[in-house]
């Protein structure tokens, strides 16, 4: 935990499960790639915004400045060597990938 001058806020984020990996989606308007901290310890994965300060018209901003936190537990089968994100218009993608153990797989069925 840090502290800062500025407020901080935890982002929303959506998570969707696919067959072979989760993908988790984190709206922080104002942050670019440049600006993202991601760190992944044992299992709990951190990430961290900060906002790129842009002066506005008339002090007008759609959003207020602040430092974005938000913090995952994962749970076993995550194959953490092959984590990774994208940043684009202000929302990071991370993509976590299923380890072996839970990726689905069909089962051959034998006569006799």
């Amino acid at each position: 935990m840090s502290t800062t001058e500025r407020p901080s806020f935890t982002p929303a984020a959506d998570i969707y499960e696919m067959s072979d990996a989760y993908e988790i989606v984190i709206d922080m308007p104002g942050v670019d790639d440049k600006k993202v901290d991601i760190e992944l310890d044992r299992n709990l994965l951190k990430v961290t915004g900060h906002p790129v300060e842009e002066p506005t018209a008339e002090g007008y901003r759609e959003y207020r400045l602040g430092v974005y936190q938000r913090s995952f537990t994962l749970g076993t089968g995550i194959d953490r060597d092959k984590v990774s994100a994208k940043m684009e218009d202000g929302v990071l993608r991370l993509r976590l990938p299923k380890g072996q153990e839970l990726q689905p797989r069909k089962i051959a069925i034998t006569r006799g």
